[in-house]
């Protein structure tokens, strides 16, 4: 019995305990809402973020740096470029050994204009941190700015030894081609596409770097590669239909254009090209139409003027092309061949004294063209 008695006593079970859930720990009052601005932000709704931001530094009594960032990203988008400074510059107070809070600042006095605060201020973000591309990049660019070309092109190498992207090396080439460098503006650009082959910004860029050289068959190569790539890219089709135009292929270069239209139709050089095809095709009243919208388009475009002047004068409209014609000189001064139609269209309006001056203009800026210093002589003959 007393076994049993033994045997009978029960043991107590044997149970796992679970482990305890920890709880998450409370966020101070300075981060609390960041989460849901940065999600409102990206989500680009900015109402909402700015009602959070609102809130936010209320509770914070406005020192809380994420909100006062964001509340500076969405003035700047909202084209309040001198708020947004401000509140950037409250950042970089907040929170002084930030970069990226500088870059921000440099970012809005460059795009106020202030292009040496913005180097000042970009250089001391480099101090921070010398490894970010972006920084060079932005001062290769205000460099550019403020026409220090050598101080640019040391910081877009810079850049790009950091970190090997197309927006530097299109900046690159862009600054060889102002100095005159055409060719080791193609080098660039070639090193470039061999690390973005499919860039269709790169292959236009080519061809129309060769395309402006003569090189027709090397243009009519990388176009229509860039063409291949994204059929309706603007520039490749207008540089395409330029070099079927001026071969004198108007039906072939018009449907080029048609294509270009459909995607901007506000385009002031598409207008033009469009209107000097009809006038290669004799069509002038459509010339003339679509020139006037390239003119309404871009009403200080000189080339426009100088085709509607040409345009007007092949239709005997001797008093409209004295009217396009005098506005395209008084835009642009050293064009020889301004100066002459200028003078054929007061010749034939019996002005003997101002063609005879407008003549002589000619001659002075362009003494190599025989066409227009036998023309004077005629003129003189005449009178």
């Amino acid at each position: 019995m007393a076994e049993d008695a033994v045997a009978a006593v029960p043991t107590e079970p044997t149970t796992l305990r679970k482990p305890r859930i920890k709880k998450a720990p409370d966020l101070p009052i300075l981060e609390r809402r960041n989460w849901l601005i940065h999600l409102h932000y990206v989500r680009k709704d900015y109402e909402a973020c700015k009602t959070l931001i609102k809130e936010q530094l209320q509770a914070t009594e406005g020192v809380c740096e994420y909100a006062v960032y964001v509340q500076a990203l969405i003035l700047r988008l909202e084209g309040k470029i001198q708020e947004s400074l401000e509140l950037f510059q409250t950042c970089a107070i907040l929170n002084p050994t930030s970069p990226d809070n500088l870059k921000q600042v440099a970012r809005s006095l460059f795009l106020l204009g202030k292009h040496r605060a913005a180097v000042e201020v970009y250089n001391e973000a480099a101090r921070l941190n010398n490894k970010d591309w972006e920084i060079c990049h932005n001062l290769g660019v205000c460099y550019l700015y403020l026409k220090d070309l050598s101080k640019s092109k040391e910081q877009l190498n810079l850049a790009l030894q950091l970190h090997r992207q197309e927006l530097s090396t299109m900046t690159l080439g862009k600054i060889h081609l102002m100095e005159g460098d055409t060719e080791g503006a193609i080098q660039t650009y070639l090193q470039a596409l061999q690390l973005s082959p499919e860039s269709t910004e790169l292959l236009t860029t080519l061809g129309l770097v060769y395309l402006q050289n003569g090189l027709f068959q090397k243009a009519f190569e990388y176009l229509g590669n860039a063409l291949t790539y994204d059929p309706s890219n603007y520039k490749g089709i207008l540089a395409a239909g330029c070099m079927m135009q001026s071969h004198g292929d108007y039906d072939v270069a018009l449907s080029k254009y048609r294509v270009a239209a459909s995607s901007v139709p506000e385009s002031s050089p598409l207008w033009n090209n469009i209107g000097m095809c009809f006038y290669g095709k004799k069509k002038y009243v459509a010339a003339i139409s679509c020139l006037k919208r390239a003119l309404y388009l871009s009403p200080f475009d000189w080339r426009v003027l100088y085709n509607l002047g040409l345009v007007h004068l092949s239709m005997q409209q001797y008093a409209s092309a004295f009217h396009f014609l005098s506005a395209a000189i008084s835009l642009h001064h050293g064009n020889a061949t301004l100066y002459m139609l200028l003078a054929v269209a007061l010749t034939y309006l019996e002005d003997t004294e101002n063609a005879k001056s407008s003549y002589q203009q000619a001659a002075s800026l362009d003494q190599c063209v025989n066409m227009m210093l036998l023309s004077i002589i005629y003129y003189l003959y005449l009178t």
